[in-house]
């Protein structure tokens, strides 16, 4: 069960933050040989990896028209009814990073602005192997579609019958994505990274997974393809004082321990007793659920913590950095106000990071493995490139034209000089 720990010296932090998992060396060394054999071999290194891994022969990896369809008839109603609602909102939320172009003039005569512009090609790797993570579809594709992409791959794990779950499939032709490829794991990034017979290349590769997919997306990374970030397992902090409900927090913790047996939690807090209440329901409520196993590896590696106020678990969080951040204090408002490093953050006692996951309209690819120190979440703007303009009339050249002389020519850059030097004799000449 989760490790409890009282009052922890600040000396300590520094182990209490670390993660659980293999190191991204060790991990390398076992996913660059199915790189290096995809980027050699294509769809035949593919198809040996998929059997070696997933126990299943494909021989088509494209989805077909008939598959869509068929899936779309295996999907409930309901299901259908709460993703589109869940469209709805995150549509909502995503369409209002739209910027619009804002000229600005310097000076007299000097006119620059930004300009965002979709990246042609990006792909997306959906999880699905203990669970299908058709949400992800929706906080990848919607945003994917807002900026104009124009080729858009999805690449997900297989089941044993050799087909991706159908609300998968249903989610993603919702989203007019139609290019969808049953590949999942290490092969799946390599594939979208370097293109094979039947799978594209693409420019750059979105979606969260496990720690061998992110060792993977950091290795083509290196190669020249872009990635969303480093996604690895979920994790989830919350603070919370005598003013939480334990029951809400139990909960809270376990719907991040049951993504995966390498996902962490952390709960911190000022009070002993919130603590003590809080590990006597996870037990309760972990034996309910039909990933207990999951969770309780999970939990296995997780913390609770007590500490002297509110103030210092909100610092303890920020040198933590984590995925999720639930503040469920007294003052939530107000502690919100101090964070510095998350990736996404939820206030109060009915703000549960599961509506984040789902439905509020906030997008659910997040930073890990502190990375919320340096990255945001995904966004419209990760899937565009802002390119920046300038425009000079005569007169702009004539205002900045020495500014600029006199700087390339501290630099010992003639040419940048003489650049401008022509055209302000060339306007001397006219005159």
């Amino acid at each position: 069960m989760i490790q409890k720990i009282v009052l922890p010296q600040k000396s300590d932090w520094a182990s209490l933050i670390e993660r659980a998992g293999k190191s991204y060396e060790e991990l390398h060394q076992a996913v660059m040989p199915i790189i290096q054999d995809v980027k050699k071999d294509g769809d035949s290194a593919v198809r040996h990896y998929i059997e070696k891994f997933d126990k299943v022969k494909i021989e088509d990896f494209k989805v077909t028209t008939a598959e869509f369809e068929e899936a779309e008839k295996q999907v409930s109603e309901e299901l259908k009814k709460a993703i589109k609602v869940a469209k709805y909102n995150i549509a909502k939320f995503h369409i209002a990073q739209k910027e619009a172009v804002k000229k600005i003039e310097t000076m007299e005569g000097v006119v620059c602005w930004r300009r965002s512009t979709p990246i042609a090609k990006v792909g997306l790797y959906i999880p699905s192997q203990s669970a299908p993570l058709f949400s992800t579809i929706l906080m990848l594709g919607i945003p994917a579609n807002m900026a104009g992409c124009e080729e858009i791959v999805l690449c997900s794990t297989p089941n044993q019958d050799g087909r991706i779950h159908p609300v998968i499939l249903y989610t993603a032709n919702l989203l007019n994505i139609t290019n969808v490829f049953k590949c999942g794991g290490a092969q799946a990034i390599a594939a979208m990274a370097y293109g094979t017979e039947t799978i594209p290349q693409v420019y750059k590769i979105f979606g969260p997974s496990n720690q061998y997919v992110t060792a993977a997306k950091q290795l083509v990374s290196e190669d020249g393809v872009a990635i969303d970030m480093t996604a690895g397992p979920s994790e989830l902090l919350v603070i919370a004082d005598e003013t939480a409900n334990p029951v809400f927090v139990a909960a809270d913790l376990l719907s991040q321990a049951e993504h995966g047996p390498d996902s962490q939690v952390v709960l911190a807090s000022p009070s002993e007793k919130l603590v003590d209440e809080v590990l006597i329901e996870l037990s309760k409520q972990l034996e309910k659920l039909p990933r207990r196993e999951i969770a309780r590896q999970s939990l296995s590696k997780s913390r609770a913590i007590v500490f002297r106020s509110n103030a210092e678990a909100m610092d303890f969080s920020n040198e933590y950095a984590p995925e999720h951040l639930i503040i469920s204090t007294s003052s939530e408002d107000h502690m919100a106000e101090r964070v510095v490093n998350a990736g996404s953050v939820f206030l109060g006692n009915y703000s549960p990071e599961s509506v984040g996951d789902y439905a509020s309209g906030t997008n659910h690819t997040l930073p890990t493995e502190g990375f919320a120190r340096v990255f945001s979440g995904v966004s419209l703007d990760s899937f565009v490139k802002k390119i920046t303009f300038q425009k000079l009339t005569a007169k702009g050249i004539q205002n900045i034209g020495e500014t600029v002389q006199v700087m390339a020519e501290a630099e010992g850059l003639h040419a940048h000089k003489n650049a401008v030097t022509v055209r302000l004799n060339a306007l001397k000449n006219e005159n």
